[in-house]
């Protein structure tokens, strides 16, 4: 991780939000006193589970992957991190520990926001506290519908829904599969590696997509959808 300052040309004075938009002069200048430009490099933790959280992160460019760390090496992954997200607001509501790891899949540049500046302009501007909640909500009702996946769907329909929802994202014209491993794959649709690979095959023979080395492209996306709603 490499802090970015002032005279580095990464610099970024103000954080280009919505929320932040509606902040009177004073508590813009309190954000703005709390928070650290970092550079993340690809493969560094951004969030490590269970470690104390004293701030919350705000992406400011690149790619992050969410997840849940288990027993051994076992590990569920929940969402990809994009420009214009934040990581970490349960922290400033709840326990003051991160509940997920998350992971820089590309260089990733964020914002670093104490914990307690959040809690302050939540506390005197009901429109940043409506704004922030309504982002911390978005991200409980998106683990409710994991949750639905991983006890009603087989391995066929959790595989269609991942890969519909990892072809949805979109930072850059990058090319989303060819940044993931297939255990990567295979952690968002929560099966093994060895069971994903077999149904990737069977989804290109059945001409649902088409792999080519890390590169997954999908070619009917209307039947996939179809083994996502009924898999």
């Amino acid at each position: 991780m490499k802090t970015i300052l002032e005279n580095d040309n990464e610099f970024i004075c103000n954080i280009q939000a919505p929320c932040f938009q509606r902040l009177a002069n004073e508590e813009i200048d309190l954000i703005r006193s709390s928070k650290t430009q970092v550079l993340f490099r690809k493969g560094e933790n951004l969030t490590k589970q269970g470690a104390f959280a004293s701030y919350v992160l705000f992406i400011i460019s690149g790619i992050a992957k969410q997840h849940i760390e288990g027993d051994g090496n076992k590990s569920y992954s929940l969402r990809m991190v994009t420009p214009g997200e934040f990581v970490g607001l349960s922290s400033v509501f709840t326990k003051n520990i991160y509940s997920y790891s998350t992971v820089a899949i590309t260089d990733v540049q964020a914002f670093l926001i104490e914990n307690s500046s959040i809690m302050k302009v939540s506390q005197s501007n009901g429109e940043f506290a409506i704004s922030i909640m309504r982002r911390y909500s978005e991200q409980n009702a998106m683990l409710f519908d994991i949750i639905r996946t991983l006890m009603y769907k087989q391995m066929n329909g959790r595989m269609a829904e991942t890969l519909l929802y990892l072809n949805g994202i979109r930072v850059d014209n990058a090319e989303v599969f060819t940044l993931l491993t297939r255990k990567d794959i295979a952690e968002f649709a929560g099966i093994s590696t060895e069971n994903a690979v077999k149904i990737l095959k069977t989804f290109e023979k059945e001409g649902l997509i088409a792999l080519d080395d890390k590169n997954i492209t999908l070619l009917k996306i209307d039947a996939l959808e179809e083994i996502s709603k009924h898999g």
